[in-house]
């Protein structure tokens, strides 16, 4: 068996084609080809000579790729949309490579979103195992009080999942227009998460932003802009997320 054979989800997944837990479902469909030939079985290995078929398209083998994009509001963190609106991809017309977005941002949320066609990447860094600090920044109506906000550092439970944030603290509030500027630190991605964990202290967020994942900052990038990742940070991505 030659040295540089791969399992067949593995390069399914890496192919940026879909993670690896769908690869494998769709092996089990028997809607994978290697060859011409149907295969079913996990854990498949095959080779970079081999010719693969994923429902019916030929998986063409992209040098990984990626990238940090200053996601602006108004915007949906995915590659298609049924009410055509616009999506992240369209943001980086001249990237080749079929890109997706490393998790979501809402679309009324602006900062930071990776994108990559590394499936393998993706889904290491998504793992709810892996604890990657995402800083957020919200403008609420209303000022909470701390005694409030520390209820979220020991996790609430929103219709029926359990929401929480790893830290916590208002940076500055305004009394006379009742609004506050709150700084939350999440591991978690949950839909929504940080404007239903304020709306269940009454506190509805106005505006909310993203400015730190893990090391990566916004800086030097205006909304709409983006920028490929150097080496040592996606080394250092993969470092922080086997922690």
């Amino acid at each position: 068996m030659s040295n540089n054979q791969e399992r067949l989800q593995k390069v399914i997944a890496q192919s940026g084609y879909t993670s690896r837990r769908k690869a494998e479902q769709l092996i089990e469909a028997g809607k994978v080809k290697v060859n011409g030939a149907i295969v079913k079985t996990l854990g498949a290995k095959v080779s970079p000579n081999d010719a693969i078929e994923v429902e019916g398209i030929p998986l063409e083998k992209e040098q990984p790729v990626y990238y940090m994009l200053y996601k602006p509001r108004g915007v949906i963190s995915s590659v298609k949309d049924e009410k055509g609106r616009k999506v992240v991809t369209d943001l980086l017309p001249e990237v080749k490579e079929r890109l997706f977005p490393v998790g979501r941002l809402d679309y009324d949320t602006s900062g930071i979103l990776l994108l990559t066609n590394d499936g393998e990447f993706a889904n290491l860094l998504m793992h709810p195992k892996h604890q990657i600090d995402k800083i957020y920044v919200a403008k609420v109506k209303g000022i909470p009080t701390k005694e409030e906000l520390q209820t979220f550092k020991k996790g609430i439970r929103i219709d029926g999942e359990r929401l929480k944030a790893e830290f916590v603290k208002i940076i500055s509030s305004d009394r006379q227009k009742n609004t506050s500027i709150i700084q939350l630190v999440l591991h978690q991605g949950k839909n929504r998460q940080i404007r239903r964990m304020m709306e269940s202290i009454n506190c509805p967020v106005m505006k909310l932003k993203r400015e730190q994942y893990g090391f990566l900052t916004l800086h030097g990038l205006n909304p709409g802009e983006f920028r490929e990742l150097t080496p040592k940070e996606v080394n250092q991505l993969r470092a922080e997320a086997a922690k």
